[in-house]
């Protein structure tokens, strides 16, 4: 009898982890269903859609750096054909991303990941929001780069002086992305010795070797959904040995709803908001990240307005 082989699906998860031996630690982001959802409700170009699945994992990437509570925000703002994008993921694990482009001026010739021609000049900004009694911290640097990992790159090798090296690839077709992220973690041991410059020395050596390594990683291994992150980790590091720590699972969850869309509408003037009013008296807002559409009368506005 023969026995059905169920299609195994791809993971939702960043994973943490430490070379052995070494102050190299990373993280291994994997998308599956969230990345299929982020997509579902938007016809982007295939370049679009790729580069918002890289985006996106490499905000899941950089946040699970980070010790918050709230969520961390990714936005890249230019003047070229993609000309906003914006991820963002709670310390929660719950993620939400999505793209503005200009469709009719993107050439399906040029290579997808070329920032220079798809994203143009412009900036990309880290933001980590805790919540409103607490103060936002926002780091901003130049679309500097060939991709989206050499501008994240760039910007904390000049702006955090920590080394970092960033792999990331998406899958439209597929609805997979991935990524992987390592980074040299500072030491405060000072150069007073023979000993702490020999120590220095392997400290290098150990980030270099870390870097060739993850150069050896395929695009087909990283996207691969019959190879487990733990087992992917080991194969790239299995000669130092690598600690594996908890994953964090991710789901796709919007934080739109009618009363925040609401409350915003209901704050402009009201010669604005007549403006913006339908023939039949209504106003629509579609939220960007799920498309999900809100109508609102004038009797709900007024509520939304005395309920404040």
């Amino acid at each position: 009898m023969t026995s059905l082989m169920i299609p195994k699906e791809f993971p939702c998860e960043v994973q943490s982890f430490g070379i052995e031996g070494t102050n190299v630690r990373g993280r291994l982001v994997r998308l599956g269903k969230t990345y299929e959802e982020i997509l579902k409700n938007h016809k982007y170009p295939i370049q679009v859609a790729e580069l918002i699945g890289e985006l996106t994992v490499m905000t899941i990437a950089l946040a699970d750096s980070l010790k918050y509570e709230g969520q961390f925000i990714l936005q890249t703002q230019s003047d070229g054909p993609i000309n906003m994008m914006v991820s963002n993921v709670t310390s929660g694990g719950k993620v939400r991303s999505f793209a503005k482009h200009k469709i009719k001026s993107i050439d399906n010739m040029i290579n997808q990941n070329s920032v220079p021609y798809l994203l143009g000049s412009g900036h990309i900004a880290f933001t980590v929001d805790q919540g409103v009694n607490t103060e936002r911290y926002q780091g901003i640097a130049a679309l500097e780069g060939l991709n989206l990992a050499d501008c994240a790159q760039n910007y904390f090798e000049k702006s955090e002086q920590i080394e970092t090296s960033i792999l990331l690839a998406a899958s439209p077709n597929k609805n997979i992305a991935g990524g992987l992220m390592i980074q040299k973690m500072p030491i405060s041991e000072k150069i007073t010795n023979a000993a702490s410059v020999e120590s220095l020395e392997k400290y290098n050596n150990d980030w270099r070797n870390a870097v060739i390594i993850m150069a050896s990683l395929a695009t087909e291994e990283l996207l691969d959904k019959n190879l487990d992150s733990c087992e992917l980790l080991y194969r790239l590091y299995n000669e130092k040995g690598v600690r594996i720590y908890e994953a964090k699972p991710l789901e796709f969850k919007c934080q739109c709803s009618r009363k925040k869309i609401g409350a915003t509408l209901a704050s402009f003037p009201i010669k604005e908001i007549e403006s913006m009013k339908t023939e039949s008296g209504i106003i629509t807002a579609d939220c960007e990240f799920c498309g999900t559409q809100y109508i609102f009368d004038d009797e709900l506005l007024r509520n939304i307005r005395n309920n404040k």
